[in-house]
């Protein structure tokens, strides 16, 4: 067979969500490691006042090019943009576009979906689920294509602890579900949605099981596989080791936790964290492209699907990355941190909301009192809310544990050349987590922040100006109590005028010995 660059020589490819943070890392490393890829056809919608063509401008100025960059300068001439919307009818796509990449796409890579845990249910559907049905519909109107790679999730089915690498029957039938909340007013919708999602915890993983559901009725007329990442976290090794673009998942939590606004989180010690790096993610989808379209012929009339998790075969907990995290920020802090990096994770309830007021919310309401008396905008308060929230929606998945089978992760492993093996790994087998951490929280400053590792020693010096200020603040604090506990007590008078009176000797005892010594 041919190896995988061999393979997508000569192709031309479709990606939808390529402007997202997957996206990126997918137009990367097919143009890297593909430099004969023919053509990349890119599904992109005006955004934020931004053409088409001025985000595709803008992502192609990213950090993440720069190795593509260097080898090919006129890389950006094999990507085409092409206008689109996946909440329109068939995706807005022109006819003049639609003859176009009916004519020529080779395989579809469909990365696109909302990620946003608490989206609305009406959108989150129109977005991940008939938005996929529309490219499946596109996509069967395609005169050369060879595979369609469908990205999903590990969640999609979490409200089962084992998972095996099958499309599970869906909560509803999908297309019932749209034809019902059509009509719907957004009230009602919202009012009704808890009973609709059930056991899953949002409208993302409902959603998307789903969606796979619609996939799996077209795997008869298309060659399709899918994937299904968990946690998606900073690369591992490619383009960067760290490197990582948004506040997203883990990455914001991370962040919170180096700035020391962060200081307390609810999640199982124990429990596993199953972060996938996003390259692992990634080479294990062009992988799944090529075998998809090279054995398509001997395929049953199924979508194969693969497990992308690193739980079950080298898994790592989140007691241990908490461990890890504080341990990096102390060595390479944050610039301006509004605390000292010192975070811990208890899953007692009560422990979780006495820190959250004691650590969180009364330093927040100290520090919004400041701004107001100096003349500037509270935004502390502010702040902790929405980490808060943030927090809350990570929860499910920081206290539970999920068993996922990978035998097509490793059947595909096994079909790879040894060259191809090292091209294109997703042996998490090999990843070394504390290592993999500590680029992971380098990169969040690098790269999502944009500091400078040269001014690590000024934010050092700041960590430490932070701590004696800690330091002088638990000192006056103590003494404060102990005072007003004296005013009560004469054992405690008693106490203190015995301590002091110590103290007062030593001194005084100091002093005579360094004057007989002179």
């Amino acid at each position: 067979m041919a190896s995988i660059a061999d393979y997508y020589a000569g192709k031309n490819v479709l990606i939808t969500g390529a402007t997202g943070f997957m996206g990126k890392v997918l137009v990367e490393k097919l143009l890297r490691s593909c430099p004969k890829v023919r053509t990349l056809y890119l599904l992109v919608r005006p955004k934020a006042g931004q053409s088409m063509q001025e985000r595709v401008s803008d992502m192609m100025k990213c950090k993440v090019f720069d190795r593509v960059r260097e080898d090919n300068p006129d890389f950006h001439q094999k990507i085409v943009p092409i206008s689109s919307e996946l909440t329109q009818p068939a995706l807005a796509i022109s006819p003049e576009d639609v003859e176009r990449l009916t004519s020529c796409v080779n395989i579809i890579f469909h990365c696109a979906a909302t990620i946003r845990f608490d989206e609305p249910l009406k959108h989150a559907l129109q977005l991940n689920v008939i938005g996929t049905q529309q490219l499946l519909n596109l996509a069967q109107q395609m005169h050369h294509l060879q595979a369609f790679i469908h990205i999903s999730t590990a969640y999609a089915n979490c409200n089962r602890r084992h998972i095996d690498e099958i499309i599970y029957p869906p909560p509803v039938e999908p297309k019932k579900l749209i034809d019902s909340l059509e009509w719907m007013e957004d009230s009602i919708v919202r009012d009704i949605t808890p009973r609709l999602i059930g056991e899953r915890p949002n409208t993302y993983t409902y959603t998307k099981a789903l969606a796979e559901c619609v996939v799996q009725k077209e795997s008869s007329k298309l060659n399709i596989g899918i994937i299904r990442p968990s946690i998606v976290g900073a690369s591992w090794q490619e383009p960067f080791p760290g490197w990582i673009d948004n506040f997203n998942g883990p990455s914001g939590v991370f962040i919170a936790a180096g700035k020391g606004i962060l200081r307390t989180m609810r999640a199982n010690n124990d429990a596993v964290a199953d972060l996938i790096p996003v390259d692992v993610v990634i080479n294990l989808t062009l992988a799944a492209g090529w075998y998809t379209a090279v054995h398509r012929l001997t395929f049953p009339p199924a979508a194969l699907v693969y497990n992308c998790t690193t739980g079950g075969i080298n898994p790592f907990h989140w007691g241990e990355i908490e461990h890890h995290v504080m341990s990096s920020f102390k060595r390479n802090p944050l610039e301006q941190a509004f605390r000292r990096p010192n975070a811990n994770i208890t899953s007692n309830y009560l422990m979780n909301q006495y820190w959250i007021l004691v650590s969180h919310k009364f330093p927040a309401l100290i520090y919004d009192l400041y701004l107001r008396l100096s003349g500037q905008k509270p935004q502390m308060m502010r702040i902790f809310n929405r980490l808060h929230k943030a927090i809350g929606l990570l929860e499910y998945f920081s206290s539970q544990d999920w068993e996922w089978n990978s035998e097509n992760m490793n059947m595909l492993m096994s079909h790879l050349s040894p060259e191809d093996r090292k091209t294109f790994n997703f042996d998490v087998r090999q990843l070394n987590w504390p290592e993999y951490i500590d680029n992971y929280c380098i990169g969040t400053k690098k790269y999502v922040l944009n500091e400078d590792m040269s001014d690590i020693p000024v934010a050092r010096q700041h960590l430490r100006k932070l701590r004696n200020i800690r330091y002088t603040f638990n000192t006056l604090l103590l003494v404060f109590i102990w005072r007003v506990f004296i005013a009560r007590s004469q054992m405690a008078r008693n106490i203190w005028y015995f301590v002091v009176s110590l103290c007062f000797k030593f001194l005084s005892y100091f002093r005579a010995s360094s004057t007989l010594t002179n």
